[in-house]
């Protein structure tokens, strides 16, 4: 589990309770609601009860999970970005969501590719897949550009969206990796 990677911008470390705020606006943003889904989160509390059950459980099971991303100049949270486990992949696979003002600006490529590089030289994956509603041709542009290639269509859910899933293979990496870690839970599915 990570305790913080940076980039040029960016900071990216585990969530925690007092970032519930900031996740009630986002899980609650039009473009996440339309693109990723409805988590049911309309108050602080509900925001608190997503983060017990959603990351932070899944920095106790499985050592990676969503995790915020703030700026490095000011600390404000700008969204999450992460890897996740889910069934039936084998392989984690790269989410991120930022909240709207702070889109079109690369934090989401910078992010992405800060936590692709954690994946590939502090968990030493050979892969990563991705998970997008094929109409959001914003993120498959860039997963595209993150060099991510298409698989195939799949459904997690027996009634729920049709996703496209994408894979990325991680070649190894020579010189120093950039990240603090800690003790290390697994870090795969």
């Amino acid at each position: 589990m990570i305790e913080r990677l940076t980039s040029e911008r960016l900071e990216i470390t585990p969530l925690r309770l007092a970032d519930a705020g900031d996740i009630l606006r986002l899980l609650n943003d039009a473009d996440f609601l339309r693109f990723i889904g409805d988590r049911g989160v309309r108050t602080l509390e509900d925001a608190c009860d997503y983060l017990r059950r959603g990351p932070l459980q899944s920095y106790s099971r499985h050592g990676i999970g969503l995790w915020r991303v703030g700026l490095r100049q000011t600390g404000a949270m700008i969204g999450v970005c992460g890897l996740l486990c889910r069934e039936p992949l084998e392989m984690p696979d790269l989410g991120y969501a930022l909240l709207m003002e702070f889109r079109h600006q690369g934090y989401a490529r910078e992010a992405s590719q800060r936590v692709l590089d954690y994946a590939r030289d502090g968990l030493q994956l050979p892969r990563v897949l991705a998970l997008v509603d094929p109409l959001n041709e914003d993120s498959i542009g860039l997963l595209n550009r993150l060099g991510f290639r298409p698989l195939k269509q799949l459904q997690l859910e027996a009634q729920g969206p049709s996703l496209l899933l994408l894979v990325k293979r991680l070649a190894p990496r020579s010189g120093p990796l950039r990240v603090t870690p800690a003790p290390s839970r697994g870090g795969a599915c």
